[in-house]
């Protein structure tokens, strides 16, 4: 077909198209314009009829004669209907069955229904933000959660920032910017926690200057005295979060380095990272440095992260003592630096919580998965056994189900290689190989993140919520009807 031709069908065809109004006026549109708004819909109506149009090119080149339901109202309502129908945020909630506790490509921890409750009601509503209720004039965001934190921690005050490299950095640029302003970590703790965070780059960004004592592996008392000066200002132990020394090592404790700093008068801080509330021994899992422990030791500045261990909202906690964390405070990186009301409310539920250790760890889900009796895991595993076995024949997909022991981490850099015995649900299919079932079950609505080991699909069952297994076996039946 030649251009002139084409060009005077391809305008017969456009002619055809129903006007945009009269589409809108469809009930089924309206339907969708009462829900997503009328400029929504109406956009999208612009950019399907678009490609419509560019579909019709396509098939005048080969030929393809276009029936006329092709330019009905029905059919454009239809493929809106289509579009919304499958239409959904980017973020989204999914199924974490991966076994990785504080999982940080899935959101970390989930914050407690109180935190969520919280989180609701302030963020719809006007608050006491920054507004002291008794005195009638400005107050302070940190109050809210200040007075929580020196209690569970016994601290002479704390304030908050949006994580905990930001914490880190803040202090850092506090105590240590600017020229002949020197700060000592032992050469085995210049770590790196994910992505960019590595100590040196941090400190080197802040503008302090490093000075590293001692070798890889041992570090001793002495290694920092022979390099304290008139230009120290700060001394800072990193905890190691995310890998292990064993062997020929040696460290200098907390208890340690505050009798350095109280020698040279220097302060001392120390990032913990993670950072947990309460002793993870108690559930067979292995000792990790509490906030508590490291504040009596006398550091004088603490920091570390509230939504790993801690299971609560993104933030970095600074607590110690006054004198330094008030200077923090007062450093004009808190503003880029301060957390939202969203955070707040959160964190201050979450601490609410800590006020009675037992109610934290039934309530607060990061510490409920880390404590999971293994039997209780079983008996959840077996329970969903007998429903999905159900659509082995229902629905002859071929599927075989059973349920595996496993492993599942703590994640967030928190105790590597220590693993938790779990349980697993199973799934091979006769036709697709478990990377195959994984790609469809990622795809759903509700997607589900497994974990692949030796050709089966696996859901860890420790990271499954309760509310999880409805939508697991729905999300079954829709790849069984998929697969079948």
């Amino acid at each position: 077909m030649d251009n002139s031709i084409l060009n005077s069908t391809l305008n017969e065809y456009f002619r055809k198209f129903p006007k945009i109004q009269l589409i809108l006026q469809d009930e089924d549109v309206k339907k969708l314009i009462d829900k997503y708004s009328y400029n929504v819909v109406k956009a999208q109506l612009e950019e399907i009829l678009s490609k419509e149009k560019e579909k019709i090119k396509i098939n005048l080149r080969d030929n393809i004669i276009l029936e006329d339901n092709f330019f009905k109202i029905k059919h454009f309502a239809f493929l809106l209907k289509d579009y919304f129908n499958n239409f959904s945020f980017s973020l989204k909630r999914v199924i974490n069955g991966t076994g990785v506790v504080v999982h940080t490509n899935l959101g970390r921890s989930i914050l407690p229904k109180t935190a969520v409750e919280n989180v609701s009601k302030i963020s719809s509503s006007y608050s006491n933000l920054e507004f002291n209720l008794e005195e009638g004039m400005r107050g302070k965001r940190y109050s809210h959660v200040e007075i929580l934190l020196k209690r569970i921690l016994n601290c002479e005050t704390a304030i908050v920032v949006n994580n905990n490299a930001a914490a880190v950095f803040m202090a850092l640029n506090t105590f240590a910017a600017g020229i002949k302003k020197e700060v000592i970590v032992s050469r085995g703790e210049l770590v790196e926690i994910g992505g960019s965070f590595r100590i040196p780059d941090i400190m080197k960004a802040s503008g302090a200057q490093l000075i590293e004592v001692g070798t890889t592996n041992k570090t001793k008392i002495n290694d920092y005295e022979a390099k304290i000066n008139e230009n120290t200002t700060l001394l800072l132990k990193v905890h190691h979060s995310n890998f292990k020394m064993t062997g020929f090592v040696h460290e200098v404790n907390s208890k340690e380095l505050v009798e350095i700093g109280e020698k040279y008068n220097i302060p001392v801080m120390e990032d913990l990272g993670s950072g947990s509330f309460i002793k993870f021994e108690r559930f067979g899992l292995p000792k990790e440095p509490t906030a508590q422990e490291v504040i009596n030791a006398g550091i004088d500045i603490v920091t570390f992260s509230g939504d790993k261990l801690l299971g609560g909202p993104q933030a970095g906690i600074i607590a110690g003592k006054k004198e330094y964390v008030d200077l923090i405070a007062k450093n004009p990186l808190n503003r880029a630096f301060r957390i939202d009301k969203m955070t707040l409310a959160a964190l201050e539920a979450v601490l609410f919580e800590y006020l009675d250790i037992n109610n934290a760890i039934k309530n607060i889900p990061t510490l409920r998965m880390l404590s999971q009796n293994i039997l209780e895991i079983k008996k959840r595993g077996l329970k969903l056994l007998n429903k999905v076995k159900k659509l082995e024949s229902a629905y002859k997909t071929m599927y075989i189900f059973t349920i595996i022991e496993d492993f599942s981490i703590v994640g967030g850099g928190a105790m590597p290689d220590y693993e938790m015995k779990t349980y697993c649900l199973s799934v091979t299919h006769k036709f697709f190989a478990a990377e195959k079932l994984s790609e469809i079950f990622r795809s759903l609505q509700i997607p589900i993140i497994g974990k692949i080991k030796d050709g089966k699909f696996l859901i860890d069952l420790r990271t499954v919520l309760d509310n999880d297994i409805n939508d697991i076996i729905g999300n079954f039946i829709k790849v069984a009807q998929i697969l079948s």
